[in-house]
């Protein structure tokens, strides 16, 4: 049978086209202009696709120690950080999804009252200061360790995950770490792949934290710098001179290509986890 078309899905499919145009045409851009010729920049010719393919942008970028730097220090607190939330996020989960749990309920409320209020910004940072890890690697990824949504979202997930695994389980032996290990984990790639692209990008994208803690621009991860770059225009001034042109030119080109250069590896990691992503995002979707 033929399916028919309606007025909805014909609206629906016009505005999803909209969205995707208006979401998509800052990246192609960005990239217009930075593959482009500094004369075709400055006439504002250049739109959709680069006038004059030209590499010498990227190649600054990359060549720029700071980005090099930066850009190993937002892999290592990315990596880093996004195993810790996934650890101790799962591990608060599972022991929620347990009523059974003494005080089930009353941990439960405390934990979703962090949702609604929190100690604030000045009280975090008088705490992170106190346990001396400013200018570490821990005050990256300890002080965001845990989403508070993201932990409900696992606590429903392996809430749905049938209780008869677990007591075979028991019946051979294993506890309930050992459970959580050889049962639940692998039975949960889909959420542990959905959660973990949240703490990723979240990680990736990252600005308040290292403009708080860190004092050593050794330690400043890809969006400080970057932030430096687009704001206050800081690049080696040898560089730009040595391209020629319009220094307003440049600039913008320079911009555009480190915009694209920190963002890009976050997106290309989104087609790896698709297949677990489609999956997890529906999570408590469905009540039963």
């Amino acid at each position: 049978m033929k399916r028919k078309l309606s007025l909805f899905a014909v609206v629906n499919t016009f505005i999803l086209c909209g969205v995707v145009l208006v979401t998509l045409y800052p990246f192609v851009h960005m990239i217009a202009v930075s593959l482009s010729q500094n004369i075709y920049v400055m006439k504002g010719e250049v739109t959709w696709y680069p006038k004059g393919l030209n590499f010498d942008m990227y190649q600054i970028v990359l060549q720029d120690s700071r980005i090099l730097k930066s850009y190993v220090n937002t892999i290592i607190y990315t990596s880093f950080g996004t195993a810790i939330s996934l650890a101790i996020t799962a591990l608060g989960a599972y022991a929620l999804a347990k009523k059974d749990m003494p005080f089930h309920r009353g941990f439960t409320l405390l934990i979703v009252f962090t949702m609604f209020f929190s100690g604030g910004m000045i009280p975090t940072f008088l705490v992170v200061k106190s346990m001396g890890i400013m200018d570490t690697v821990w005050a990256m990824v300890l002080p965001g360790a845990v989403s508070t949504w993201n932990l409900l979202i696992m606590r429903t997930f392996f809430g749905g995950i049938p209780l008869e695994l677990e007591e075979s389980g028991k019946m051979d032996g294993l506890n309930d770490f050992g459970i959580f290990i050889r049962i639940v984990v692998p039975l949960s790639k889909a959420v542990f792949a959905t959660i973990g692209l949240f703490y990723a990008v979240g990680m990736w994208n990252n600005f308040m934290l290292p403009l708080l803690y860190l004092r050593d621009p050794e330690l400043f991860p890809l969006q400080v710098v970057l932030r430096n770059i687009v704001l206050a225009g800081q690049m080696n001034s040898g560089d730009v001179t040595s391209i020629g042109g319009d220094n307003m030119v440049v600039e913008e080109s320079l911009k555009f290509a480190t915009i694209m250069v920190s963002t890009l590896p976050i997106l290309l990691l989104y087609p790896f986890l698709q297949k677990y992503f489609v999956k997890g995002v529906m999570i408590g979707a469905v009540k039963g």
